[in-house]
């Protein structure tokens, strides 16, 4: 396995977005909150995190990604369930999430976004947020309308976990990395 900075840099060559960079970063949050939470190799599961997207500036079609960065990370000799994970964290892969680091980037892709989103419109960002004033944004179909609400709700179902339980544990990892995310740390 590559170094964590390893991976920071090669994200940053490929990645120039600040929005798109805040993104992968808060997916890395929700990641490592899931690997502590199962135990698992945190190291692995953040990289995934910070990858999944790695390629989406460059390659924006349903052809290319996340095809073009898994292959890339292939050549570099990243892990098969790194690449596997990326390449199902997309519906139009076909490819099965069959792990649990694999299904967990999958739930916390779309729900990291949209609770970027909710953090954005309150005063107090990150801070204080809670399951229920996310939920009550999620039934706004208006607010963050590109984010796609039913790979929230599966994704959740996917670890068997309740909805709010789920959400409450992405706003944790966020808020562990609050001032990365953009967000005040105070």
């Amino acid at each position: 396995m590559q170094s964590y900075a390893e991976a920071l840099e090669l994200f940053h060559e490929w990645t120039q977005s600040d929005s798109l960079r805040r993104h992968a970063y808060a997916v890395e949050a929700a990641m490592a909150f899931y690997a502590e939470k199962h135990s698992a190799d945190t190291l692995k599961w953040r990289v995934t995190g910070l990858l999944h997207d790695m390629d989406y500036e460059k390659h924006q079609t349903m052809d290319e990604h996340p095809y073009v960065g898994v292959a890339v990370l292939r050549e570099l000799g990243y892990p098969e369930d790194v690449c596997e994970a990326i390449l199902g964290h997309g519906n139009h892969t076909g490819v099965e999430r069959t792990s649990l680091m694999a299904k967990t980037l999958f739930a916390v892709d779309e729900l990291a976004g949209f609770i970027t989103a909710v953090g954005y419109v309150r005063p107090t960002g990150l801070e204080g947020m809670t399951p229920k004033s996310v939920t009550k944004k999620l039934k706004d179909k208006a607010f963050a309308a590109a984010v796609n609400r039913e790979d929230i709700r599966n994704g959740a179902e996917d670890l068997g976990i309740e909805l709010p339980q789920h959400i409450a544990n992405v706003i944790a990892g966020m808020q562990a990395d609050a001032t990365r995310l953009g967000f005040s740390s105070s």
